[in-house]
């Protein structure tokens, strides 16, 4: 089986356990399910459920006690598109190619739906520790969950991404942007799998390293396909970045240069990786194929 067609059969597993966990379209609040679930429906990579599937497999293996946390997760991940879609954030009229939330349900309710997706994801992870085999794992995987998704990560980076929106901002101020803003959700995916997985500290400490690498590739090279990408390959416009006055790392080292800090990134998690825990060659190669990714 080549690469595609494992990644396929992956996300497809991976979206079959995440609609496990949808809420129930009923009740006077319905429209709210609906347009949660729509949010979660449009798709995408399901990049950071996978990563916390594959990484457990470095370990002791995938069980039962990680699907909640996948799921948990993604919700966290796809209220965040939400709110970043809105006008007071990037104002974006399309998302993975279809209708963003708020275009497609309102503003209120696109508000309403990020918000719901945030808690009904800590709802999901709260069952998950109640009903773990081991719940000083699921506990401390709940912890992380919450660490990574708030103001000391993915929120913060977000905060700081706004405030220095249309200034001029230096490296380390970027950084700290991609470090919380992305980096943190994957990082979460990381270590969550590692601890339930039953990975000892110092892996923990190494996968999350590596995660954080993974980050930072990630979103440098989409600063790239804001630049040269296709908006219908994409799903969404390209020169966002542009329009929104941001500084990427395409503005600051251009094009080529920005390609030269995604393969190193790249490369330092793929070496963090081969050294810990079992082999995992789906895993290296969907890190690898992120480079060469069009949308």
């Amino acid at each position: 089986m080549d690469f595609k067609e494992e990644l396929l059969q992956k996300t497809e597993l991976v979206n079959n356990i995440i609609k496990g966990f949808y809420p129930k379209e009923e009740g006077l609040q319905k429209i709210i399910f609906e347009a949660m679930n729509y949010s979660i429906e449009a798709g995408g990579k399901r990049l950071r459920p996978i990563f916390m599937m594959e990484v457990a497999k470095l370990f002791n293996g995938f069980n039962k006690d990680i699907e909640p946390f996948m799921a948990a997760l993604e919700m966290i991940h796809t209220y965040s598109l939400v709110h970043d879609d809105l006008p007071a954030m990037d104002n974006d009229d399309y998302r993975r190619g279809m209708l963003t939330t708020h275009k497609k349900y309102g503003h209120a309710m696109g508000i309403l739906a990020g918000d719901a997706l945030l808690n009904f994801a800590f709802e999901t992870a709260a069952d998950a520790v109640y009903d773990a085999t081991d719940v000083n794992k699921a506990a401390r995987a709940l912890k992380v969950l919450g660490k990574k998704a708030g103001a000391y990560g993915m929120i913060g980076g977000q905060v700081v991404d706004v405030n220095l929106s249309g200034s001029k901002v230096t490296k380390e101020e970027l950084d700290f942007i991609y470090e919380n803003k992305t980096s943190a959700l994957i990082e979460a995916a990381f270590v969550i799998g590692a601890i339930l997985s039953g990975a000892d500290d110092k892996q923990i400490e190494q996968v999350e390293t590596a995660a954080f690498n993974i980050g930072m590739a990630f979103q440098i090279q989409d600063d790239i396909l804001d630049v040269i990408g296709d908006a219908e390959v994409i799903g969404k416009p390209v020169l966002s970045d542009e329009k929104n006055e941001k500084t990427t790392y395409v503005t600051l080292y251009g094009v080529e240069g920005a390609k030269t800090y995604v393969k190193n990134y790249t490369d330092e998690a793929i070496n963090i990786l081969v050294n810990v825990g079992k082999e995992n060659v789906f895993l290296k190669d969907l890190i690898i194929s992120l480079i060469n990714r069009e949308k």
